[in-house]
């Protein structure tokens, strides 16, 4: 798993930019081309570092496997 962290401000402004459309019941924002290529590419990284993270649990919670303990006394022979 990844730990460099990812620089989401561009999602923080653009979550910011439609609350405040919304806030005052605008019908539609607008980006420049800029702006909505960073959007892309910061929710790629986003989407590509939780997919992995959640694979890299999967993998790890498969490798565990139950302990089975046998044990063995030999028991009792008897003649009849």
């Amino acid at each position: 798993m990844q730990t460099d962290k990812i620089n989401t401000t561009v999602l923080t402004q653009f979550m910011n930019q439609v609350k405040a459309a919304d806030t005052a019941n605008q019908r539609e924002i607008r980006l420049d081309i800029a702006t909505a290529k960073n959007i892309h590419h910061t929710l790629a990284l986003v989407m590509t570092r939780l997919a992995g993270n959640y694979e890299g649990l999967m993998q790890s919670q498969a490798k565990e496997e139950p302990v089975i303990t046998v044990q063995m006394d030999g028991g009792v022979w008897a003649e009849k």
